[in-house]
């Protein structure tokens, strides 16, 4: 018998695949196109088990979309700017060039090594001129169409590797990868107008069915639409000077009657106007400077703030209220003021208790407006207009111990002392605008805003223009050249690309392009006079933006070619929910760009979207004496678990010593959690990896790593390799003749028909590949349980077998590759042999089970033709042995018969 030897048969099947160009596709009109991506890699060095889970889920999908007739195209590239590249360059004293290139080939080897289908003509690293190039040609032309720009902004700026962080890479006020505290600066960046788009990437999200929900929700909350009104509040300073007036704009209008100061951003022109002549305010403004200026920060750090002096002047009052600057308003949010109203407002109550600032009730529940409308009737009948629980001067003394005035009071000392009230309601306190609901007072206030000129409607959204430049050298430059004469000139496109210098030497973390004046000399295009170019460079979000259509097209003289309009929107895109946010919407709105452009024909870029869930493991540690701990790796850890593989106990395999039991959390290396996919390859095969991938979990779901459950699916492929190579060295392999089959020959037949209804459904229309799976193993040992060695056994056990090779194909497709050729085939691409149908007529059943209850409880089954009449079978069901003890003594009274399902006896 021909041993099951994984590395060899994995061997042989991918010389074979790379021999033939087996993955390799072009344009073909005459078939459906399916154009399967998994997210590109950023090339660390090493493949790890979110990789593998993440390429095979792609993989199979792709590899099953071939076999039922689709034009596939699964194409892979390098994610291969970015500052952890740079910092490793730092720190091992080479050129970020030469540490990307070589893991790249690390890594493509591994993937190669995992047998995946992909079409390696097509591959690009984004750090190469030939790709950067059309970028940067792409923002020349956005720049001239003003979509690019550039202004000062305030950033979250890390001391340490001397650059800009996105908000997500602080963590608690630190950089992520440095643990610096980070400061806010203001500097001049690079934005793309992606506001510009922001109504139709919402709207965008209604057209999208086959996304993620919580992707969607998450793109709509980061979107932010809202509508409201923009206020003008005229400005005095300390002597009654008029000061440049303050424009906030308020989702919350029906509130405007509570305003009792306004809050500006420590950036804001009024407050470094004010700070000229007060060293207390310059003095807390340049603290202000320290800290991030993340949401998730501002929402839960200490409130604090300082009197500018100025004073606001209410808009419908005239009351002058106080202008404050506070740590939680940002130049970059809105207008960088905020109208601020503590009674209604949770943050600017925080701030008012903080500052002893008032506090009024303006916005009132259903029961406390009827309590307010009860008293105003008990005013009314005593003839005493000046009491009122409305604020007004009079007291409401003869009332006091009124049901209406302990409701209201108690709603106004809730305000004061425990929280704001945040919710929308009815007005009060609010002059001629009392007794509105939300809707009306926002129709009242913008019509008389409108009609004076000091407000207007607005919608606005959360969404701020994309910021797309960073301080650091590892990234594409931006073709702008910086004349002192002329300002900010794009690069023109016949001296595109802007070319990046790879062999560099680093000093501390400085930009070599940055203290190199060779690189930053030039001439401006338009003048002729001296330049310099641009030092910073590109986010690496810009590559990742548009990389899915450059596949479409290489070797494209333009950013893409024709061929992107054949092959977008992608199919089905596959990643982490971790990139939701920023990654994805980028993504959409780069390909608006694109389309814009004419290089594509749809609104969207990619019509289904796959999250994988994480891959989880067990922890180890032990403590140290300095009160940290020291994460073990799981490899050098033995354990022991109960009968239901819990964990129990377990040593470290080095000197046999008890190691703590951590728990089960996502494999990191802050964890040392990690498995290598490369060790577990070269112990089970890269097909078992792979069908333990698929198998372990749902792919939505985290997959828990358990080795355990790696050697059950290496169990699993060799017994299937036992069966069809003990098979196959039977002399003939007769075809199945219908008509000649009998009972368990019919019996198995159905079984392979319905697991291939079930697998190709599961592959195809619901991803569910574990449950598929599950279905191709209960297959098997049916087949193995079957033992009709006559002509028609033998050849519907050939058939189940030829099927389950083919089922099994996607997901391991070297065992596959080697059992086609063990089964009398010659070496072919199965990708290219069609994926088994189920048979009708094999499916069709003789008998069926029939259930039995008695007023509603099981009490036995029964075996009937699936055509029998109900008279038949309610006379069967009455028969059957545990049926009729259950109704001994009683009367039947009723018999309901659900054909092909149940049978129900009313008895009493």
């Amino acid at each position: 018998m021909r041993p099951f030897e994984p590395q060899a048969l994995e061997t042989a099947a991918q010389r074979y695949w790379e021999s033939t160009r087996a993955f390799e596709v072009t344009e073909d009109p005459g078939k459906p196109k399916y154009y399967c991506l998994s997210m590109l890699p950023y090339p660390s060095g090493a493949l790890h088990m979110g990789h593998v889970r993440n390429y095979t889920i792609g993989d199979v999908i792709s590899r099953f979309k071939r076999m039922t007739g689709f034009n596939v195209l699964q194409p892979m590239g390098w994610d291969a700017f970015g500052l952890p590249a740079e910092n490793a360059a730092i720190k091992n004293k080479t050129a970020p060039a030469k540490w990307t290139y070589a893991n790249i080939a690390h890594m493509k080897a591994q993937l190669q090594q995992m047998g995946y289908a992909i079409d390696w003509s097509r591959e690009f690293a984004t750090c190469t001129p030939d790709y950067y190039v059309h970028e940067q040609r792409m923002f020349v032309r956005l720049m001239k169409q003003g979509m690019a720009y550039r202004k000062n902004a305030v950033v979250n700026w890390d001391p340490v590797d001397q650059t800009v962080l996105a908000n997500e890479q602080v963590i608690d006020g630190r950089g992520w990868r440095t643990g610096a505290v980070v400061e806010k600066r203001e500097i001049p960046q690079w934005f793309l107008k992606i506001t510009d788009y922001a109504q139709e990437l919402l709207d965008g999200l209604d057209t999208l069915p086959g996304w993620p929900d919580a992707v969607k929700t998450m793109q709509r909350n980061w979107i932010g639409r809202s509508e409201g009104l923009e206020i003008r509040f005229d400005v005095v300073d300390e002597d009654g000077r008029a000061m440049p007036p303050l424009t906030v704009f308020t989702t919350r209008p029906d509130t405007l009657m509570g305003a009792t100061f306004v809050s500006i951003a420590a950036e804001h022109p009024l407050a470094v106007a004010a700070a000229e002549k007060d060293e207390d305010l310059a003095a807390f403004l340049q603290e202000l400077r320290k800290g991030g200026v993340t949401e998730a920060e501002l929402e839960t750090q200490e409130k604090r703030g300082m009197d500018t002096g100025l004073r606001a002047v209410h808009p419908i009052t005239g009351e002058q209220v106080p202008v404050y600057v506070a740590n939680f308003v940002l130049m970059n949010y809105g207008t960088g003021a905020v109208m601020a109203v503590p009674g209604h407002d949770q943050r600017d109550w925080e701030f008012a208790q903080r500052y002893a600032l008032p506090i009024r009730m303006v916005i009132v529940p259903l029961e406390v407006r009827d309590a307010i409308a009860e008293i105003g009737q008990h005013v009314a009948r005593h003839d005493d207009p000046m009491r009122s629980a409305l604020g007004g001067a009079g007291s409401v003394d003869v009332y006091e111990t009124t049901a209406a005035v302990q409701v209201v009071e108690e709603f106004q000392r809730r305000i004061a002392e425990e929280s704001a009230y945040t919710e929308r309601g009815w007005l009060v306190n609010s002059g001629d605008f009392d007794g509105m609901d939300f809707q009306q007072a926002l129709d009242a206030l913008a019509s008389r805003f409108e009609a004076e000129n000091r407000g207007q409607r607005r919608v606005n959204f959360r969404l701020r223009d994309w910021g797309v430049s960073r301080q650091r050298y590892w990234g594409c430059p931006i073709p702008v050249i910086l004349c002192p004469s002329c300002g900010d000139v794009p690069v023109p496109e016949d001296q595109l690309p802007v070319v990046l210098p790879e062999d560099v030497a680093f000093s501390g973390v400085t930009s070599p392009i940055k203290s190199d004046p060779q690189w930053r000399k030039t001439t401006c295009p338009d003048c002729g006079g001296d330049a310099e170019r641009e030092t910073d460079t590109f986010d690496t979000f810009m590559e990742s933006s548009w990389y899915y259509a450059r596949y479409t097209s290489p070797g494209a003289s333009q950013q893409v070619d024709e061929r992107a309009k054949y092959w977008t929107p992608v199919d089905q895109y596959i990643g982490g929910i971790e990139h939701a946010i920023l990654h994805l919407l980028y993504f959409r709105f780069y390909h608006k760009l694109m389309r814009d452009q004419g290089l594509v024909a749809s609104d969207e870029p990619a019509t289904n979207l796959l999250t994988q869930g994480m891959v989880i493991a067990e922890t180890f540690y032990r403590d140290n004496d300095d009160g940290s701990k020291e994460w073990i790796n799981p490899a050098d850890v033995e354990v022991s678990r109960d009968e239901r593989g819990r964990i129990t106990g377990a040593t470290l395999i080095a000197d046999g010593k008890p190691v703590v039991i951590g728990g089960i959390e996502k494999m990191s290396k802050s964890k040392n959690n990690g498995v290598d996919p490369q060790l577990m390859v070269g112990k089970y095969g890269a097909d078992t990896v792979r069908l333990f991938s698929m198998f372990a979990a749902p792919p939505e779901q985290s997959l828990e790593w358990h080795e355990a459950g790696v050697e059950g699916m290496a169990r699993f492929l060799r017994r299937f390799w036992r069966e069809v190579v003990t098979h196959a060295s039977q002399p003939d392999h007769p075809r199945v003749d219908p008509p000649m089959l009998d009972a368990g020959q019919k019996t198995l037949r159905r079984q392979l028909h319905e697991t291939i209804q079930k697998v190709g459904d599961d592959y195809g229309r619901r991803h569910s590949f574990n449950t598929a799976i599950a279905a191709l193993m209960e297959l098997l040992n049916h087949v193995g349980k079957f033992n009709d060695m006559s002509e028609q056994g033998r050849a519907v056990r050939h058939e189940a077998l030829e099927a389950m090779v083919l089922l099994l194909n996607p997901v391991t497709p070297h065992v596959s590759h080697a059992l086609w050729q063990v089964l009398g085939h010659p070496e072919t691409l199965l990708e290219d042999v069609p994926f088994p149908q189920a048979d009708p007529g094999a499916l069709a059943r003789d008998a069926v089970t029939l259930a039995v209850q008695v007023n509603g409880k099981l009490r036995g089954t029964i075996d009937v033709p699936v055509n029998i009449a109900k008279e038949e079978a309610e006379k069967l069901a009455l028969a059957e042995p545990n049926v009729a003890k259950y109704l001994e003594g009683l009367t039947v009274r009723k018999v309901i018969v659900v054909p092909g399902k149940i049978v129900n006896i009313v008895a009493g």
